[in-house]
């Protein structure tokens, strides 16, 4: 009996508004609050609430055999309640059937594993008391920002307490080894890391639309029969979840196909459905995945370069990170949540300067002209904020010395 381990990750940005030079010192409302408002709402017609709906029909209706995985970002869900409430109500709804696992991050969608280990389990603890207070849980599991992983990273994460790491299967660490078994980590080996299956996963993020592709078009029952073709003992399908009525719209039939998914692959006998901490949990690992370098599942290298691939996308991180003391002194919850937002990965990701088919996908997802447009515009927020931070502190020590 296999397992499929179905997993989806919810995230969109806070998104910076055309922030100029001259705006630095007079404004410091950074957001862009109507496109924001705008992208979310839209998001949340073509993708969450119909796609939500779905998946809660097909769990009661295959009674507990259909489950499912999710992590949500802290951003997200603060954008669910400032402009589609509706859609933080129909997460909630789905995590009450006791199907749906939600698994922790960082709660920025930060690249806070890449700048210390202390910035990195802040977030994390961010994230879980996020997760506590608004759907009542505590996560088992947990999947860094792009599934960014090390070994260092996994230690970090078992430090933290979870038992269960999602990763990418990338081809440079595995080698002639398969994704679809359940591996331990290097550092920690009570660690169990379920890896992406890159190719199976992209069929539907990325080719099911493509009628160019010679497996078009991608049927439920195909691609159940694939699934039961598979070697390995676990298949990880792990993707966006906008991937649903926004990358793949539903005039291309995505929404049948997950509709008659569930059924395509529970009648084969051989396949089950199972969450991200159960799958770990039923398959001892087969090996230890040595990791000394860091990956992700971006890109041809599945690499950290779409992220601080540059010297554009460096300096910005390095700044920003530079901050990170002056701003934990001031306590203070305004300044704290522009800290959050600075960090999201996607500001670094418009930066990146790829091109052939990787730059194509860096400049679908770009709002910015060019990489060196969202440098600077980062970067004049960036400057604001580092303004009104030493004005704050200047003003906290004289209040200590009148004292």
């Amino acid at each position: 009996m296999k397992t499929v381990c179905l997993y989806f990750q919810v995230h969109q940005p806070w998104r910076l508004k055309t922030y100029r030079f001259f705006h630095i010192g007079k404004d410091h409302n950074y957001l862009d609050d109507l496109t924001n408002r705008a992208i979310m709402q839209k998001i949340a017609r073509e993708c969450y609430l119909p796609m939500n709906a779905l998946l809660l029909k097909l769990i009661k209706e295959n009674k507990g055999a259909f489950r499912v995985s999710f992590s949500l970002t802290g951003t997200v869900v603060e954008q669910f309640k400032a402009y589609a409430p509706e859609v933080l109500d129909s997460f909630r709804a789905l995590v009450e059937t006791g199907c749906v696992e939600l698994l922790a991050e960082t709660y920025s969608h930060s690249l806070a594993a890449l700048s210390s280990k202390e910035d990195f389990k802040e977030q994390v603890k961010k994230h879980t008391a996020m997760l506590k207070a608004e759907f009542g849980v505590k996560p088992k599991a947990f999947r860094n920002t792009e599934l960014i992983y090390s070994d260092e990273i996994g230690e970090a994460v078992g430090e933290l307490g979870f038992k269960t790491m999602l990763a990418e299967g990338a081809k440079h660490i595995l080698g002639w080894k398969s994704p679809d078994f359940v591996y331990a980590g290097a550092a920690d080996q009570s660690l169990r890391l379920l890896l992406r299956n890159y190719k199976l996963s992209d069929d539907i993020a990325f080719r099911f639309s493509n009628q160019g592709w010679d497996e078009y078009p991608l049927t439920a029952d195909k691609y159940a029969a694939w699934l039961s073709e598979s070697e390995g003992e676990v298949i990880n399908l792990f993707m966006d979840y906008e991937t649903f009525g926004e990358h793949q719209k539903a005039s291309t039939g995505i929404f049948d196909f997950v509709k008659n998914l569930p059924a395509a692959i529970l009648k084969r006998g051989d396949l089950k459905f199972a969450t991200v901490s159960e799958t770990a949990a039923e398959h001892q690992p087969v090996a230890v995945l040595h990791c000394p370098h860091v990956m992700s599942w971006a890109d041809e290298e599945r690499d950290i370069t779409a992220w601080l691939g540059n010297d554009l996308q460096n300096e910005a991180f390095g700044k920003l990170y530079a901050m990170k003391d002056k701003v934990r002194s001031l306590k203070s919850k305004d300044f704290e949540y522009v800290w959050n937002f600075m960090q999201t990965s996607d500001h670094f990701y418009y930066m990146a300067t790829k091109w052939l088919s990787d730059g194509d996908v860096h400049s679908y997802f770009n709002p910015y002209g060019s990489s060196y447009e969202a440098f600077i515009n980062y970067m004049n927020v960036l400057s604001d904020f580092q303004i009104e931070v030493e004005k704050a502190l200047a003003a906290k020590k004289s209040s200590r010395s009148k004292k």
